[in-house]
């Protein structure tokens, strides 16, 4: 074996209803919000952090930032 070998994740590709709720309670409150950092905390695969962003982004409970091809950033919205 050449190399050091990057330990792979088993990520989950669907939310379960544990997940689900973690998502929507911690997600909202997040400063900084990304697909990658929602893969880091949730153990969730890249489309699906994905996906699930645009869908709380169309909800209007958090705001895109900026949008590129490879990374997007969201914020949460605050009542100021």
């Amino acid at each position: 074996n050449k190399g050091k070998m990057r330990e792979k994740i088993n990520a989950k590709v669907l939310f379960d209803e544990d997940s689900w709720n973690r998502f929507l309670a911690e997600v909202p409150k997040m400063k900084l919000i990304t697909p990658s950092g929602l893969i880091e905390r949730l153990k969730i695969n890249g489309s699906l952090a994905r996906a699930a962003l645009r869908s709380l982004e169309a909800e209007g409970k958090i705001a895109l930032v900026e949008k590129h091809h490879k990374q997007m950033i969201y914020t949460r919205i605050t009542n100021a």
